[in-house]
């Protein structure tokens, strides 16, 4: 066997696998990004128990001034 035809065949491969792995990436950085937008990490409750538990009581503009806070820490 030709080696010219060896390291064609190994750049093949190796150019293959560059490419799986990008578009791997990049479909799985889309569908987390879809999960999270429609599971977020933290809601209303989860903001009012938080500084319950401090020992705070929220007003609504407080827990909306947290939510717009995360929403754009988020995008």
């Amino acid at each position: 066997m030709e080696w010219g035809a060896l390291l064609l065949d190994l750049l093949k491969i190796i150019g293959g696998l560059v490419v799986g792995v990008i578009i791997g990436f990049l479909i799985a950085r889309k569908l987390f990004k879809k999960q999270l937008k429609e599971n977020p990490p933290i809601n209303e409750q989860m903001i009012k128990a938080m500084m319950s538990g401090m020992g705070r009581t929220p007003s609504q503009k407080q827990v909306n001034q947290m939510m717009k806070q995360m929403q754009k820490y988020m995008n």
